[in-house]
């Protein structure tokens, strides 16, 4: 992964070399080839059945983003796709508000969406709108020499190169010292020693000075230097500070300077500790203080990631801001009904929640719904599964209007269509404090096993994950062995396996525990 110094390079260094935006005054037929030269790019207020074009293009690693403002430049465009993984290339429509990006893998484009599906993503301040186009490849004229200056510029530093002298001291000048930071979902009390502890990793941080507006605890905090603020907000914005709550929205204030007044619970100036605390206004006990910031290394659910915040849904540690009172349940489509049953969607969804009830829908056994504990479970199962491949499909997983999954009446035979899992033994998050909370990681080949007997060899898994329809890569048992790593070939025969073998019996009572995981054999 790339360090959070890296990413920053990579997004201002194209807006220091200042390249325009590719001009499309010339014919755009010259720039594209094959399908491209066939499509038409209607305006960006799209009828119902567009809408319905869009959501079924498949993963591809090229994305079409829309709704651009007229001053956007190539480099912000790229700095959507940048957190995710390299970029390989880029097409700017800027008489339509519309780009092409190419990402070096259709991983990391479905990360991004799946990212960007919660989170959305801003230029300018302006909202935009991403989503997969149609094309498996972008093809532009080679020739084109800024376009590729930009793009083989990104290539260097993402390969460890470093940036020249202009470009450092365009970076100090870049953006204001001063971050805007708003909490989210505050179910647990946020102090400036906690703001402190998170963002001093990218930086000196000065000053620091919180308030309440419009119900929503806020803070302006002040670091010595703006390449720091940059490096932070690319890193944080997003994350959360505990599990599932306490999520950090992050932008530039207008102001270049902070003027604290006092040093207590709610103001404070690092670099001047001789401050009086105010009337009214204890200062802060350092024993208290102390105290709570140990406390704090077990709560945060985040060890400030030294990634982009791009990579929360990647790492399985976004909550969505403002959700607190939608819905828990959501609407999975386009799956395949000869194959799935609500045993199967309880296994795959519970990878991401405790999954409450699940009801197959009787007149289009192609969906279903399916009801977590809370909002935020919900929100972290679609950004991880909307775009994955069940049984040969591509599912959609969105938010359903339903707040809860009714059960049939009494008496009434929907063939085992739906299922209550209230009481289930295999919910994952059952008990408060759960490693499982710090373990959640989007469908990836590898899989973690653990609770595995201490009998049971490497052979006799590999034939046990083979039976199951995939092929086994890889290999690694823990030191203990009583957890290993296990690759398959695909990322839908991983997903294949963890719903076949999680909780299979072992022999002895011991049942396999499967998740996936971060790492890679």
């Amino acid at each position: 992964m790339h360090s959070p110094s890296n990413l920053m390079t990579l997004v201002t260094l194209c807006r220091v070399i200042k390249l325009p935006i590719l001009k499309c005054q010339f014919n755009f037929n010259q720039h594209l080839t094959g399908v491209y030269r066939k499509r038409s790019f209607t305006s960006t207020v799209e009828n119902d059945s567009k809408k319905l074009r869009v959501e079924e293009a498949p993963p591809s690693r090229v994305l079409h983003i829309r709704k651009l403002p007229n001053e956007a430049s190539e480099t912000e465009v790229i700095a959507l796709g940048l957190p995710f993984g390299k970029v390989t290339n880029i097409l700017t429509l800027k008489g339509k508000n519309q780009a092409f990006l190419e990402m070096g893998t259709e991983e990391a484009a479905i990360t991004m969406v799946n990212y960007y599906t919660t989170v959305t993503p801003h230029v300018r301040n302006v909202p935009v709108f991403i989503q997969y186009s149609n094309h498996k490849e972008l093809k532009t004229d080679a020739g084109n020499q800024r376009t590729q200056a930009v793009l083989q510029a990104v290539s260097a530093v993402q390969s460890g190169g470093s940036p020249s002298s202009d470009v450092q001291e365009a970076l100090a000048a870049a953006s204001s010292p001063v971050l805007r930071i708003i909490i989210d979902n505050m179910f647990y009390p946020v102090t400036l020693d906690v703001l402190q502890q998170i963002f001093s990793k990218f930086g000196t941080v000065m000053k620091i000075i919180t308030f309440t507006k419009n119900n929503q605890f806020q803070a302006l905090l002040q670091f010595s230097d703006p390449v720091n603020a940059q490096q932070a907000k690319l890193a944080l914005d997003g994350q959360n500070i505990y599990n599932s709550c306490c999520t950090l929205r992050i932008d530039f204030s207008k102001l270049v300077n902070l003027n604290v007044k006092y040093n207590n619970d709610k103001s404070r100036d690092y670099t001047r500790p001789e401050l009086p605390a105010g009337d009214g206004q204890p200062s802060l006990d350092p024993t208290v203080a102390a105290a709570f910031s140990k406390d704090s290394n077990s709560l945060l659910a985040l060890n400030p990631l030294s990634a982009a915040a791009a990579a929360a849904a990647a790492a399985g540690r976004v909550a969505l801001a403002g959700q607190a009172g939608s819905s828990g349940v959501l609407l999975v489509s386009n799956l395949n009904e000869e194959m799935v049953t609500p045993q199967s969607l309880f296994t795959l969804f519970g990878v991401y929640g405790d999954v409450q009830r699940v009801k197959i829908l009787y007149n289009k056994k192609d969906s279903a719904l399916i009801q977590m504990s809370d909002a935020n479970q919900a929100q972290l199962a679609m950004s991880h599964l909307n775009g994955q491949k069940m049984y040969g499909k591509i599912i959609r997983v969105t938010l359903s209007k339903h707040q809860t999954v009714a059960l049939p009446r009494d008496g009434l035979d929907d063939q085992g269509l739906t299922k209550d899992y209230a009481n289930s033994p295999l919910h994952r998050f059952k008990k408060p404090g759960s490693k499982n909370f710090q373990n959640i990681f989007p469908p990836s080949a590898t899989l973690h096993l653990s609770n595995i007997p201490q009998d049971v060899t490497e052979d006799d898994l590999r034939l046990l994950f083979s039976n199951a329809g995939g092929t086994v890569k890889a290999f690694k048992f823990f030191q203990d062995r009583k957890m290993a790593l296990i690759q398959m070939s695909t990322v839908e025969e991983a997903i294949q396996a963890l719903i076949d073998l999680h909780n299979y019996n072992m022999g002895g009572n011991q049942h396999l525990r499967v998740s996936f995981s971060k790492s890679t054999i």
